[in-house]
């Protein structure tokens, strides 16, 4: 061992005994009631629940996912055990574990952990909830001097006549028992001491010194007075279905108990297969050693992780210390009202309908899977409720899967709207086409389809009310901003619903390369002449510039009215938050300076969006210098604007290949007045020019005089003495671009020279 690995030991170890031994005493503590509780509420010895205890804390514990999950006996698997107790006897119960553990072995061992995370949490909840509502019925009976009845239905009718059969001693100490829990918590200084413990304290303290005529839990003989299991006898279906709901059951709640750890501190995150396969090792030992099922608790493992846990040591520990206290004081067990330890039970079923749950699940719209698993739970049983609850569950995932929205309203004098959402199928088609009904025959409409998945009758429904209605002379727009589900469906092309169809038309297209149907240029009969294709399909690329669209023949350009009205149609709804809290003040960050040729859109190029850039466009993005002749207020206002008003800190002079304007400059200027009044701005670009020695990586003399064109443009700008006062001051920062058009390559200015911006690499 070396220094290192001794000094790394040596912090383990104190991180131990500061944190995880107080940790383990605190859990120590409230398992032991709780253990007891539950192995009464099982049906099963009282020394069942601590060898459960024992087992969950130093195997599970020591071989668990989670550093700070503690496992044991639990309260959800009551009511599965007590009723293989009262099927199969105690001892085939224990076989049934070791075979539910050996499945949970294998399970972890095919890694589907993951797999239980699927399972709907209302479903989960509502199996908890209706857990809870079964023990605190059965329990209420106990607390009573009663016997408890064998459905929760019968608890209930039988409760008058248990209430009116008054028995004094019982009731008094679980009152008592019920009171101090319910006190216990709202005093911060005692919470040192676990609740369930104190409660057990005060009430076997207050039964021994009255001599209340009270039940006391049997421990006789403790641990050894357990059995090992025997084989099962009956119907092997009904075997190896109650073997499968313990390791269900108990693999689920331990594996959610699992994920939820996760969030009650910064240690390794859980391995959920892991944990999966030490509950299959922990039932299995368990099982042979006359213990109940064992599985991640959830008030164990948060008692865990709020005292301080930082590793597995703590809960193993717990362990150590609930074999020890049985051991060494199982006389003190035997002092125990049986009915404190139902008051117990009973105050913590109320405890398992969680209404924060409730809350949670409604905002989602989950109460019904949520009720119908608990009330099935209650009334007919527990794998019943589940199997319920999960399918409601499923109907209701389907019912939204199949969700679709149908809004249909006038856009103008005989100019209709129609947005379809959601998922298009057969299950919408009635909806669909009741709606489809209030759009007028002959009627301009534009047909809006936000789908996620369209099957073939959805399609089949729409074509053909899109044929009829065009037959009758009707007008459709079909526009498919997400996905192209309907125009895929036309051209015949296999449909996956995985996989959503690539959207050929993007925003950034000029309006001779888009997507625009003309159906009213089309022939109604001929489905594929339904939708006009604007862009170029694999192989059909222009002879000279392979890659880019082909511009089919322009059956009506659109202008920019109509423009216009796509952006207010599927924009405008996207926007309008942004640009409705910038409305009253702009603050952008670069004053952009570009030319006015039609090719260069700065949004493109810089990927910004509304608010950023305030931007200056002219012919050859020119700046004149200060005093020049002649004069030309509005590039000078323009920049006054932006670093004394809207205070930019970048000023970028962007320049680009192929500059009409630059071309001038070097072949003569038009015959144009203004225009050669304006290039006169241009001649020190051109003096420059000539002075310069071509470089190395020369494309020609126009692309040369461009970028020749910025380096002199943000010269010119320094001739302005509030600019350059800034520049020397640090506060304003002069930056120079060039577009490569044919290339789509934006290059940066860096000591008189341009080089290519790099590419963001992922993956």
């Amino acid at each position: 061992m070396t220094i290192r690995d001794g000094a790394t030991s040596l912090r383990n170890l104190k991180s131990v005994l500061q944190h995880d031994v107080p940790a383990s005493l605190v859990v120590f503590l409230v398992a032991v009631p709780l253990s007891l509780g539950v192995a009464i509420a099982s049906g099963a010895p009282v020394a069942a629940g601590l060898v459960a205890a024992v087992v969950g804390g130093l195997v599970a514990g020591a071989l668990g996912g989670s550093v700070v999950q503690v496992s044991g006996p639990t309260a959800g698997l009551s009511l599965v055990v007590a009723e293989l107790v009262h099927t199969y006897g105690w001892r085939a119960t224990c076989a049934i574990t070791v075979m539910a553990g050996l499945l949970q072995l294998v399970l972890g061992g095919l890694k589907v952990a993951r797999a239980a995370l699927g399972v709907s949490p209302a479903v989960v909840h509502g199996m908890l909830a209706g857990v809870g509502v079964v023990i605190a019925l059965s329990q209420l009976h106990i607390v009573l001097g009663g016997s408890p009845q064998r459905s929760a239905l019968e608890n209930v009718l039988q409760l008058p006549a248990q209430i009116l059969d008054n028995h004094t001693h019982a009731v008094m100490i679980g009152v008592l028992t019920i009171a101090v829990l319910v006190v216990w918590a709202r005093l911060p200084r005692l919470r040192v001491v676990p609740a369930p413990l104190a409660a057990l304290i005060v009430a076997t303290l207050t039964a021994a010194a009255s001599g209340w005529d009270l039940t006391k839990v049997d421990l006789r003989g403790g641990f050894s007075s357990l059995q090992g299991p025997l084989p099962p006898q009956g119907d092997w279906h009904a075997i190896a279905g109650a073997v499968l709901l313990v390791a269900l059951f108990s693999g689920v709640e331990s594996l959610l108990t699992c994920v939820a750890s996760n969030r009650l501190h910064d240690g390794p995150r859980a391995d959920l297969d892991r944990e999966l396969t030490a509950q299959g090792v922990a039932n299995v030992v368990s099982g042979a050693l006359g213990g109940l099922p064992v599985a991640g608790v959830v008030v164990r493992t948060t008692t865990n992780a709020r005292a301080g846990a930082r590793s597995r040591w703590s809960a193993v520990l717990h362990g150590v210390w609930v074999l020890l206290f049985t051991a060494a004081f199982a006389w003190m067990i035997a002092l125990i009202p049986l009915e404190a330890l139902a008051a117990l039970l009973l105050f913590i079923g109320v405890q398992m309908v969680n209404l924060g749950h409730v809350r949670n699940l409604r905002n989602h719209r989950e109460m019904p899977v949520y009720f119908v698993t608990m009330g099935g739970v209650v009334l007919i049983g527990l794998a019943e409720g589940v199997a319920l609850g999960l399918a409601l569950a499923a109907l209701l995932a389907l019912r939204r899967l199949a969700w679709i929205s149908v809004d249909v309203r006038q856009a103008g004098e005989r100019r209709w709207r129609v947005v379809v959402t959601g998922s298009l199928t057969f299950l919408g088609v009635p909806r669909l086409t009741e709606a489809l009904r209030a759009v007028p025959a002959g009627s301009a409409v534009e047909l809006d389809l936000h789908l996620d998945f369209m099957d073939n009758a959805a399609f089949e429904a729409l074509h053909a009310w899109r044929l009829e209605h065009e037959r009758t002379g009707g007008v459709i727009d079909v526009d498919e901003p997400h996905g192209e589900w309907y125009s895929t469906a036309i051209s015949g092309a296999r449909l996956f619903p995985a996989r959503i169809p690539p959207r050929h038309d993007r925003w950034w297209l000029p309006w001779a390369y888009r997507r625009h149907p003309r159906p009213m240029d089309a022939g109604a009969g001929d489905a594929g002449s339904q939708v006009a294709i604007g862009v170029a399909r694999d192989g059909d690329h222009d002879g000279e510039h392979g890659g880019v669209p082909a511009v089919r023949e322009p059956q009506g350009v659109p202008d920019l009215l109509e423009g216009t009205r796509e952006f207010q149609r599927r924009t405008a709804p996207m926007v309008r938050p942004l640009l409705h809290r910038m409305a009253r003040k702009q603050s952008p960050s670069h004053l952009f300076i570009t030319c006015a040729d039609s090719r260069i859109v700065p949004n493109i190029i810089t990927a910004s969006g509304p608010g950023d850039l305030f931007t200056l466009r002219n012919i050859g993005n020119l700046v004149p210098r200060a005093g020049a002749v002649p004069t030309d207020d509005s590039v000078a206002a323009t920049i006054e604007y932006a670093v004394q008003v809207l205070d930019v800190r970048t000023i970028t002079v962007c320049g680009h290949s192929g500059c009409g304007a630059m071309a001038a400059l070097l072949g003569g200027v038009p015959d144009l007045p203004a225009l050669r009044d304006w290039l006169r701005h241009g001649r020190q670009s051109l003096a420059r020019f000539v002075a310069a020695e071509p470089g190395d990586d020369d494309a020609g003399p126009l692309d040369r005089l461009c970028r020749v064109n910025v380096i002199q443009q943000l010269d010119n700008l320094r001739t302005h003495p509030f600019v350059d006062s800034l520049v020397r001051a640090g506060k304003l920062e002069l930056t120079g671009l060039y577009f490569d058009i044919g290339a789509a390559r934006v290059h940066v200015l860096e000591q008189e020279r341009f080089t290519p911006v790099p590419e963001l690499r992922t993956g």
